[in-house]
């Protein structure tokens, strides 16, 4: 055998465990994408779903807070409501019934009457404070 023999069938056996590594590596790559496949097949059947009822879930609170949005706007129309009618009574009322009192009291103290809540202190004159006893008594 000469040298180029030789050298060809190095060359020819390199050849050959290159295919063979080659051969292998696309073998194992195959399994990989097949153990993927499969992986992806088994995530969309639990995956898809969940997703439905994450769908539902989302239309669900979408339609509870319309309501909730609903009772605030009512909410907020009857505490208006409230507001203007407390500014109405008071101004209506509120007024009048002040001059009202503020007459009573001036009347009261024109006819010399304390209004009520006012204390007054009855002293006794000193001349009635004599013999005849302590007031209440008949003697």
């Amino acid at each position: 055998m000469s040298g180029v023999e030789v050298a060809g069938i190095l060359v020819a056996v390199f050849w050959a465990i290159l295919v063979s590594f080659l051969a292998l590596a696309l073998v194992r790559l195959a399994q990989t994408l097949r153990s993927a496949g499969t992986l992806v097949e088994r995530i969309t059947e639990q995956a898809v779903p969940l997703l439905a009822d994450a769908s539902d879930t989302v239309r669900s609170a979408h339609t509870q807070l319309a309501r909730v949005d609903a009772i605030a706007a009512d909410v907020q129309e009857v505490t208006a409501n409230a507001s203007a009618l407390s500014t109405t009574v008071s101004s209506t009322f509120g007024g009048p019934l002040v001059k009202v009192a503020a007459f009573g009291y001036g009347v009261r103290r024109a006819l010399g009457r304390p209004g009520p809540g006012v204390v007054v202190s009855r002293t006794v004159p000193p001349a009635r404070r004599g013999g005849r006893g302590t007031r209440g008594r008949k003697g």
